[in-house]
């Protein structure tokens, strides 16, 4: 069986992931622009490493390119991914720096930074395109390698919690937590409710680690989390995400990996691919034959190869719609 390859998104204060072996860099085009990424060994899987703010947090998270990130891994031929962010706690009982495994998700808006719609599916008529349908938003055989993993790495994880995506760069009123809590939201950040909805639409199974660095505004009045502990926090953070993600990744159950939900999609039919034989995917993002979501490449890597070779042109439905969606934060963390 071929090995897996995993996708690391990580956020502010991990830009590269130690113990990441034979390290290559590279730069993916997409669709929705190109997205330096990292390839390598880690954790006994191939991984492709992408870091949303980029070196020297280039980006902050108004900025961040979520539909070329996950299409980026699309591209790569990614079997999951696994995302951390460090995040602002809204539960005052939950301890800072420690982790978080979320099992839910608060993202009302739907939105993009740039106030567009979140959704790999921008073009009217184009193939793939419809809804994705869910019951939790998170993959659950990640979940419990996140949580197998925070536990041989030693590090405290809370199995559960609402994640609730928030707009940046500013931080939140004391209002809009106390709104937040009352919804049943555990921590805030300002990347990962994009990278949710987008990920479900690609069919690639994700989950989310975080690592709160404060307590958000209002949630201790008596005890605002310092500047200077937050930042320490973000520094910590590092090493935790990388020692938990080490051990998590060895620990997902290959055969347990389905894509959350479904991809409900609308158009049957693909036209014919530009590169001779491609996937019959959103905007035919095969690169002329390069991209392992290419036909030409066969099944592909991992544990989703073999779905990609029955979404050719004409394939039936309930197959056409694992192709939906690919195309060619800080609290933003």
């Amino acid at each position: 069986m071929a090995r897996m390859r995993i996708g690391i998104i990580t956020g502010s204060g991990t830009y590269t992931l130690p113990g990441f072996d034979a390290a290559e860099t590279a730069v993916v085009g997409t669709a929705f622009g190109e997205v330096p990424v990292t390839r390598g060994a880690f954790g006994g899987a191939d991984v492709v490493h992408v870091s949303r703010h980029r070196e020297g947090h280039q980006l902050v998270s108004h900025q961040v390119t979520h539909q070329a990130n996950i299409s980026a891994f699309a591209a790569e031929g990614v079997d999951a991914i696994l995302a951390a962010t460090v995040c602002g706690a809204v539960d005052p009982d939950l301890a800072l720096g420690s982790l978080v495994v979320f099992d839910d998700l608060h993202f009302l808006a739907n939105r993009l930074p740039d106030g567009s719609v979140c959704s790999l599916h921008v073009e009217p008529g184009a193939p793939g395109r419809g809804h994705w349908i869910f019951d939790d938003p998170f993959s659950g055989a990640l979940r419990a390698a996140l949580l197998a993993g925070a536990g041989a790495a030693g590090q405290p994880v809370r199995d559960g919690g609402c994640y609730g995506h928030v707009d940046g760069p500013r931080f939140n009123t004391k209002t809009e937590i106390r709104m937040l809590a009352q919804a049943g939201v555990t921590c805030v950040s300002q990347t990962a409710g994009p990278e949710t909805v987008l990920a479900g639409e690609a069919t690639i199974p994700y989950a989310l680690l975080g690592y709160p660095t404060d307590y958000a505004n209002g949630v201790k009045p008596d005890e605002p989390t310092a500047l200077a502990d937050l930042m320490r926090l973000v520094e910590a953070s590092t090493d935790c995400f990388a020692q938990t993600l080490a051990a998590a990744v060895p620990r997902i159950d290959a055969g347990a990996l389905t894509p959350v939900g479904t991809a409900f999609s609308l158009g049957w039919w693909s036209p014919p691919c530009p590169g001779g034989a491609c996937v019959g995917c959103l905007d035919h993002g095969c690169n002329g034959g390069r991209s392992s979501r290419c036909a030409r490449r066969g099944a592909g890597r991992g544990a989703r190869g073999a779905a990609r070779t029955r979404c050719r042109r004409g394939a039936a439905p309930r197959a056409a719609a694992r192709c939906a969606g690919l195309g060619g934060g800080d609290r933003g963390s």
